[in-house]
């Protein structure tokens, strides 16, 4: 589904993403994991468009969509979160995530079917009772949910998630994965972004490392959490002797 070739992200002098070559396979949860400024969100920023990469190729479904503009992405189907949530305050969340369906390829935007899809999408989210509710009074965590249901509002075939998980208490992880895991299964491929590990091994097929805009390394999760290259550069000793 998805294919990045040598692709490589600079700002001046600094090469943010070296090289970087994987692939997603349509039907994955794949997660994307790295120390912090290894390249993970400058990653979701060239696959959407929002940076232009200085070298390399982005396909999806076997169409080269590399530089193309962030609105043309989504049209093709492509969503994703944002670390830094930024839902429109004054609007309601069922108005959010109507606005949603602005930026994907889906048709119709303003019939009744949308309105009871986008409620649909608060249930999934678990913001069901909060659908009137304007989103400057929802928690930081709420508005977290609300913006994973914007980005399913435009029917993608492909979701970008980034640490969506932040913030969230231990015990709320299992729902979060529960969530991820439900997307999925509804259709759409997810790659997944999250400094939280529980959360990489409880929903990811596979996962791929970044250190410093190169890959380190990739394969499944218990491939990966025994890797001793991973353990030295992200997860710890702490971790590989839990």
């Amino acid at each position: 589904m998805l294919e990045l070739t040598d692709l490589s992200v600079s700002f001046g002098g600094l090469r943010a993403l070296d090289g970087v070559s994987f692939t997603v396979e349509a039907g994955e949860i794949v997660g994307l994991i790295g120390p912090n400024g290894s390249g993970k969100t400058t990653t979701f920023n060239a696959v959407t468009g929002t940076l232009k990469p200085s070298g390399g190729r982005i396909e999806f479904g076997g169409e080269d969509i590399t530089g193309l503009p962030a609105h043309r992405i989504a049209h093709k189907g492509i969503s994703r979160t944002f670390q830094v949530v930024r839902p429109f305050p004054h609007l309601t969340a069922l108005e959010n995530v109507l606005a949603g369906r602005l930026f994907g390829g889906s048709g119709d935007r303003r019939t009744p079917a949308a309105v009871d899809e986008a409620i649909s999408i608060l249930g999934t989210v678990g913001l069901a009772d909060k659908a009137h509710a304007k989103a400057q009074s929802l928690t930081i965590l709420e508005r977290k949910w609300l913006e994973v249901g914007k980005a399913l509002a435009g029917r993608p075939k492909l979701v970008l998630l980034d640490e969506f998980m932040a913030g969230i208490s231990p015990k709320q992880i299992p729902e979060a994965v529960a969530l991820v895991k439900s997307i999925n299964a509804s259709g759409v491929t997810v790659i997944l972004v999250e400094h939280i590990v529980k959360a990489i091994t409880g929903a990811c097929d596979r996962v791929i490392v970044l250190d410093a805009g190169r890959k380190l390394a990739e394969g499944s999760v218990d491939d990966i959490v025994r890797d001793p290259a991973v353990i030295e550069a992200y997860l710890g000793s702490r971790h590989a002797e839990g």
